[in-house]
């Protein structure tokens, strides 16, 4: 149980490394304009918040790097925790898409984790 919920783990910080990727990068590219549906314009005027937001992700994928590593129950409680959390607000305030693609797979790379316990 434990190789799957590490396999979890890696995937949520795959992803949020890929958000890293797309928001600090490639926002005001097509690539970064087409997954979050952004004009050209949106996207030059919001190109430092988006970094800035990607930078937030850099550091969930750090934590949960930090906690596969370490094998630090701790960290990758916390900074699922924090995963979850994000992706609730953000479905609740963004897109319900947020829900499926962030807070779905933290949900249940943590339950993995504690069971694997």
């Amino acid at each position: 149980m434990t190789v799957v919920a590490n396999v979890l783990v890696g995937l949520v910080a795959a992803l949020h490394a890929w958000f890293l990727v797309l928001e600090m990068f490639l926002w005001t590219k097509p690539a970064g304009r087409g997954a979050f549906g952004l004009t050209k314009e949106f996207a030059e005027e919001t190109k430092a918040l988006a970094a800035n937001q990607g930078l937030y992700n850099g550091f969930l994928v750090a934590g949960l790097v930090w906690g596969l590593i370490d094998d630090n129950l701790a960290f990758k409680v916390f900074f699922l925790g924090c995963v979850v959390v994000a992706g609730v607000y953000g479905a609740a305030t963004v897109s319900r898409k947020i829900l499926v693609v962030q807070a779905v797979p933290a949900v249940l790379a943590f339950g993995a984790v504690l069971l694997a316990r």
